[in-house]
């Protein structure tokens, strides 16, 4: 599981087994209390999230948005 960005406590990766043609272009989120996956389609949104609270659900979604093109470069880089 590749990790593409460490920031504020926070890991954002993405599983090797879920690239294209499986699912699009999303991020995985973890801060050691839960997980939460992004979708970056057209707009950032939450797929799911497991165990993150209010407070570190919308921190995330911040670093999220502030990341996306390095995210989605590195998805595409990653998956072709």
């Amino acid at each position: 599981m590749p990790t593409v960005l460490r920031e504020r406590g926070f890991r954002l990766f993405f599983y090797s087994d879920e690239g294209s043609p499986l699912e699009p272009c999303h991020v995985h989120v973890t801060n050691g209390d839960g997980e939460a996956k992004f979708w970056l389609g057209d707009e950032v949104s939450v797929a799911y999230n497991h165990g993150l609270n209010r407070r570190d659900l919308s921190m995330a979604m911040l670093i999220v948005r502030a990341h996306r093109s390095v995210l989605e470069r590195a998805w595409h880089g990653y998956f072709g």
